[in-house]
């Protein structure tokens, strides 16, 4: 079904075709079921070599696989280094794919192998960490070049799902999507974050007892943070920064931007300080919307 000499481009870019790959042990998986979750028609470990084909034909269905991910795992023996190659020949016969890239930190892949007992696809006769190291090398361009970059280090399963859901949900994907990310500094900076914001200039209410064991979601809390001074400056300060460079963003073609603001845990201000924020910013017509990497950590 699939046209040798490209055929007409028109309407091709009009298939929202999602390519979903990274590590083993990252939570492809769990993509592909939020996927399927809103709308899309899955196809799991499919070889690199009828990626084209498979956009052909979801093309070609039009109504019935016009939302088609495509899932690629190095477990497929016709997996190859080329990736971001077979990417661009989509882009050349009119297609506009879009790559989701899910990574964790080795420690993390490690423990996630260990505890179902299962060995590395890329292992062979040496360690885990070996078949973990050959994955990254082979990947390595792919993630450079994905559109979307999710570290799962600190993510649970659904916290993941509604990730996904979040930014494939809505049809319209002409806009930005803005992801307002709390988290805490001593758990680890996000790796996946665009701007990074320090809310450890504030007070910490957790050295006020009767605040110590609530969160930042709660009204006590947030009232008490964003009353500090300087809060809610800092809060209209980055909302007018994402707003004007939001454009810019989206004319070179980015659709998700992930803003991560960071405080000590992860419990208080940056968590009242992101609810803050996307709230702000959803008032300036920006989708965006708040979630808490480490609430409940503690």
């Amino acid at each position: 079904m699939v046209d040798p000499d490209g055929g007409s481009q028109a309407g091709r870019n009009a298939t929202d075709l999602v390519i979903v790959t990274g590590v083993s042990g990252g939570g492809r998986s769990t993509v592909a079921r939020a996927l399927e979750n809103v709308g899309y028609y899955v196809v799991d470990n499919l070889p690199q070599a009828l990626l084209l084909d498979m956009a052909e034909l979801a093309h070609a269905a039009q109504g019935a696989a016009r939302r088609t991910a495509m899932v690629l795992d190095v477990r497929s023996h016709a997996f190859s280094t080329d990736l971001p190659g077979a990417v661009k020949s989509l882009r050349e016969r009119g297609f506009n794919p879009r790559m989701v890239f899910v990574d964790a930190d080795d420690e993390v892949l490690i423990r996630r192998f260990e505890s179902v007992r299962r060995s590395h696809p890329l292992q062979g006769a040496g360690r885990l960490s070996d078949g973990i190291a050959a994955e990254r090398k082979l990947l390595q361009e792919a993630r450079e070049q994905a559109d979307v970059l999710i570290d799962t280090s600190h993510l649970n399963v659904n916290q993941l799902r509604g990730r996904i859901e979040e930014m494939f949900g809505e049809e319209d994907t002409t806009q930005i999507r803005v992801t307002v990310l709390s988290f805490g500094f001593k758990y680890g900076l996000p790796p996946d974050a665009d701007f990074v914001l320090d809310a450890r200039f504030l007070p910490n209410p957790y050295w006020v007892p009767e605040l110590r064991e609530h969160t930042g979601r709660e009204t006590d809390v947030s009232r008490y943070v964003l009353g500090q001074r300087g809060a809610i400056t800092f809060v209209e300060t980055y909302a007018r920064l994402i707003n004007a460079t939001a454009p810019g963003f989206e004319r070179e073609g980015k659709r998700y931007l992930t803003i991560a603001v960071g405080c000590t845990g992860g419990k208080h201000r940056s968590v009242a300080i992101a609810e803050e924020l996307a709230r702000r910013l959803r008032e300036m017509r920006l989708s965006a919307s708040p979630q808490h990497r480490d609430l409940g950590r503690e």
